[in-house]
């Protein structure tokens, strides 16, 4: 693609697959340096392999404190430290409102939303330790503007997210590192492919105002420009990316 993230550290959390594996791959054509992190160790070394170059699998549980401390311990030995964060990992269930009870509520949060702030916190910390100009993109949904049913947990975990990242583009300003959330519409994911949500995709695409079905491409393009230079001056902000099936 471009060079124009050589010399950069990138962390994309949950990559060992689907949108995740498209966003590392993505930055590492433009020349970074990417850190495939994922719970399934076997996945992010198979997604590193397949990326190439300089991609690094580094297997972490985001919604674990200790885990997240270690990923960062190794990647402050490999690479110095990050640049870039991309808050990608999450579950994405398909559970009716009747069924939803306090035990799945708590996974989804805990993973979906604290899971972000762990490694928020780690990785600006590191960010800001190295004197470094950073960028955190976190993908949330666009599910959160729909309200999206059989997802009630998760459209509340993502709509956390996008709060939690305006205030951390306030909280980070002066420290000239940007925060921005990327809301991707449905997208033919290996997850969602896998799953009932794969249904959806004639219904949603009534609503979209350009036809086709959502690539992991498509937000991994996105979020290649919100790591670069030409997004230095944007912060706070969620870019809605699908399609336009959700207009405001």
């Amino acid at each position: 693609m471009t060079e124009r993230l050589a010399g950069k550290t990138a962390l994309v959390t949950g990559a060992a697959q689907g949108i995740g594996k498209a966003i590392a791959a993505r930055l590492a054509a433009d020349g970074a340096t990417v850190i495939v992190s994922d719970i399934n160790a076997e996945g992010a070394r198979a997604a590193a392999a397949t990326i190439g170059g300089k991609a690094k699998a580094i297997a972490a549980d985001i919604s674990d404190p200790a885990s997240v401390k270690a990923l960062f311990a190794e990647i402050q030995a490999l690479t110095g430290g990050i640049d870039i964060l991309v808050n990608n990992a999450s579950i994405v269930p398909f559970v009716a409102w009747d069924d939803v009870d306090l035990d799945h509520w708590r996974k989804i949060i805990d993973v979906n939303l604290t899971g972000t702030f762990i490694v928020s916190r780690a990785g600006t910390d590191q960010m800001r330790a190295a004197g470094k100009a950073g960028r955190v993109i976190s993908i949330a949904s666009n599910t959160f503007f729909a309200g999206t049913p059989n997802m009630a947990a998760y459209v509340a975990a993502k709509g956390g997210v996008i709060g939690f990242t305006r205030a951390l583009a306030t909280e980070l300003g002066k420290y000239n590192i940007t925060a921005n959330a990327v809301t991707p519409g449905l997208i033919e994911s290996d997850g969602v492919k896998s799953s009932p949500h794969n249904e959806a995709f004639g219904f949603v695409e009534m609503l979209q105002a350009m036809k086709g079905k959502g690539q992991p491409e498509h937000i991994a393009d996105v979020v290649s420009f919100l790591a670069s230079d030409d997004a230095r001056w944007i912060t706070g902000q969620t870019l809605n990316v699908d399609a336009g099936m959700v207009r405001h």
